[in-house]
């Protein structure tokens, strides 16, 4: 749903919920819960939810409306999943109407994150279209007085089903009653891939009309009567307490409503967005606070740094042949480098929190509401059920920004202004020095090469934080203010996400065949820096190290870079999309400086091949990267407009992150403030890209949104060793740094 006026959006859920017959089913169930009692596996997050009603109605108007706990981001998921339903069950897209991301109404189908919305939410609405449209032919061959819907010889067409005497009934005046209602046991087969309407075709996206035009779309165009604005009032640095600070002369400033103070957190609430932001430099400018100097060294000393912590050591992957091992007759040994890296969301966070009758409701753009709702539950010592969180659009967040954090500030500003709901905005500098960023990783290589050039032992070992401390973990409370109030939450423990999918491990066991590997995850617990999840976690630096490496091993062995890596691969789809990709830049040209790279994402979903043509400024050290090309192959897709849109879209933020972006700190504060402090990516700078999909609709479909990241970083580290023969190991490449390597 769009966001925009409040009052009209409130209307639109109302008119959705009467055409629904009413909707109060609260999920509040885990998404662990076990259920013992359905021993047949359901397709995606259904096999959790497995009461129909759940995922899908039909109002007596004959509208469907589908439920899911996955979000819109930016990725076209409500588009995609609004095709899969409608083709399922054979009505038009337009009488398809999704709620998603509202605790009140959807399934929790935990964080929208990792490429999985079309695999979870995807496979369940898939499944519940396909269970309602046999019970609907059911219940007409009934009325019909045929034993079945293939002895009626009934079709469905539009929402109608149709018998061949003409003899037809709307789904509204069948869905009637309990008729759409109960747990699935036994499930119906979905349609064939040559019976789909809408899935595989590129349907416009639903969410782009009003971005593109300037429509009240997004959380910070919302407003609700009586509505005021919040500002918080941050620690110059990590972890700095607060001693002393003047709330009473802020308290008189025009328009000022309400000033917070507790423990360390402070934030204010005025009439005006402008005068909200003038008390809050008031009370910036009267706080006094008690700083130390925690932060880790910067620049090129943290990664032996790094080293040096307490870590908590796992092999992940490890396959061992003696026989194979003799054979080795060269050992090389690498060591690659990721810094800190920034979500540079365009815009800062922004929440609206609204108490009422002791009840709480809080919009956010988070892309977990329910364990948003934990952690807001656990710092506000309310019971869970007296918290709403509904999703509203936000600007992009590509993991584990300030969209979670935000919504506590503004319900903790929200308990003081006597019921009149809070809009609270996160201001630029906030989002840059309080947001959890992407954790830096040290990342060494070894292998060894026998007389033939074919690898015979690999060992990929890292040192990184944790890549997730998002909201919901039961041990602990992962929204920051909590941190800082006078009954201060503590973080959750840091932990791995385990493999197959990994956390700082993600995409280091590789997908090609070696006789002997191993791969060492030394997990660092302690995070002087706050970390969390960025977009594909581990994988991007995990694959920027393993294809960089593979290319450097390629070159020893004398062997071109796209047939050193088929040597290594039996997997025919990863063979696949290689080949198609050297196909597509005509790799074989002379003259050009490409570099080519690989990745299965999480070695479960999308696989994706890139080259990426680099060229090196050597007076200046600008690396600029004017084309590229992807072949990628994710099973089924349900709309391939949307897929190219994500491989491109993931390919330019690789590009920004590989060529430019490092957040800067030194041992007791942030140095990022503004734009100026974080260079990105230019309009300017930007790759021609061409995407070519290997559709195979008979597949399942996997998630796309993160699988190009890691290949593109490698593509455009193995285009810069070609053009300039120097080897750069260590992200950016900035023009400080290639002129250094140059030199």
């Amino acid at each position: 749903m769009t966001q925009g006026n409040l009052s009209t959006r409130a209307l639109q859920r109302r008119r959705l919920l009467q055409a629904a017959g009413g909707l109060s089913v609260a999920f509040t169930v885990p998404l662990t819960t076990s259920l013992a009692q359905a021993p047949v596996r359901l397709p995606g997050s259904m096999n959790t939810y497995r009461r129909l009603e759940g995922w899908l109605r039909i109002g007596t108007d004959g509208r469907v409306s589908a439920f899911s706990g996955k979000v819109e981001l930016g990725q076209g998921i409500i588009t995609a999943l609004s095709q899969i339903v409608a083709d399922e069950l054979d009505v038009d897209l337009e009488q398809v109407q999704l709620v998603s991301g509202d605790t009140a109404q959807s399934p929790n189908e935990g964080v929208t994150a990792g490429s999985l919305s079309i695999e979870q939410s995807g496979g369940a609405l898939r499944q519940a279209a396909a269970e309602a449209r046999a019970l609907l032919l059911k219940i007409a061959a009934q009325r019909l007085g045929a034993a079945s819907p293939e002895q009626a010889q009934l079709q469905t067409r539009n929402g109608w089903v149709i018998a061949p005497g003409g003899t037809q009934f709307s789904y509204a005046e069948l869905a009637g009653g309990d008729a759409l209602k109960g747990e699935i046991k036994s499930p119906v087969s979905p349609k064939p891939a040559a019976a789909r309407r809408l899935i595989g075709q590129p349907v416009p996206r639903q969410d782009l009309p009003g971005k593109l035009t300037g429509a009240p779309l997004y959380i910070q165009d919302m407003r609700l009567p009586g509505m005021v604005y919040g500002r918080v009032v941050r620690p110059p640095s990590p972890r700095a307490t607060l001693q002393s600070i003047d709330t009473a002369a802020a308290r008189a400033l025009p328009g000022v409503v309400a000033v917070v103070r507790d423990g360390s957190f402070v934030a204010v609430a005025a009439e005006r967005e402008e005068q909200a932001i003038a008390a809050a430099q008031a009370l910036r400018a009267s706080a006094r606070w008690n700083e130390d100097a925690r932060l880790p060294p910067a620049g090129e000393a943290l990664f032996p740094f790094l080293k040096t912590m307490r870590s908590e050591d796992t092999v992940v992957g490890e396959k061992s042949d003696p026989a194979s091992f003799a054979r080795a007759t060269r050992t090389f040994m690498a060591e690659y480098t990721k810094p800190f890296v920034s979500h540079g969301s365009i815009g800062p966070s922004c929440a609206l929190a609204q108490w009422a009758a002791g009840k709480l409701t809080v919009w956010s753009h988070a892309q977990g509401p329910f364990q948003q709702r934990e952690d807001l539950a656990k710092a506000l010592q309310v019971p869970l059920s007296a918290i709403r969180v509904i999703h509203s659009h936000g600007s992009g967040c590509y993991g584990h920004n300030g969209a979670d954090d935000v919504g506590l500030d503004a319900a903790l500003l929200a308990r003081a202004t006597g019921g009149r709901p809070v809009k609270l905005q996160w201001m630029r500098e906030d989002e840059f020095q309080w947001e959890p960023y992407g954790s830096a990783m040290a990342i060494r290589m070894r292998a060894a090469l026998d007389a033939e050039g074919r690898i015979v032992n690999w060992v990929h070992e890292l040192w990184s934080h944790t890549h997730s401390m998002r909201p919901g973990d039961p041990d602990g409370d992962n929204l920051l203010a909590s941190w800082y109030l006078e009954h201060a939450q503590r973080a959750s423990p840091a932990r791995n996400i385990p493999q197959p999918a990994g956390g700082g491990d993600r995409n280091a066991i590789p997908l090609y065949d070696f006789p002997n590997q191993k791969v060492i995850n030394h997990l660092i617990p302690e995070m002087p820096v706050r970390v969390s999840a960025l977009r594909t976690l581990g994988a991007y630096g995990n694959v920027f190290a393993l294809e960089s490496f593979m290319d450097e091993l390629a070159l020893a062995a004398q062997v071109d870079p796209a047939l050193f890596r088929l040597r290594h691969l039996q997997d025919a789809r990863a063979r696949a999309v290689i080949e198609r990709v050297v196909k597509m830049s005509a790799w074989a040209e002379p003259g050009r400086a490409l570099g080519i790279a690989f990745a299965k994402y999480k070695n479960l979903a999308v696989y994706t091949a890139i080259v990426a043509e680099v060229t090196v400024d050597r007076t200046s050290g600008v690396v600029r990267v004017p084309r590229a090309w992807c072949a990628a192959d994710a099973g089924m897709a349900i709309n391939p407009d949307g897929f190219a849109n994500q491989i491109e879209g993931g390919m330019v933020q690789s590009a920004s992150w590989t060529l430019h972006e490092s957040v800067a700190y030194d041992r007791e504060r942030i140095a990022v403030r503004s734009w100026a402090d974080y260079p990105v990516l230019r309009f300017s700078e930007v790759p021609v890209i061409k995407v070519e999909l290997i559709d195979r609709p008979e597949q399942a479909s996997h998630g796309v949104g993160e699988g190009s990241q890691g290949p593109m970083a490698a593509a455009i580290a193995n285009g810069f060793a070609k053009a300039t023969g120097v080897r750069l190991r260590d992200l950016p490449l900035t023009p400080v740094r290639v002129k250094a390597a140059l030199a």
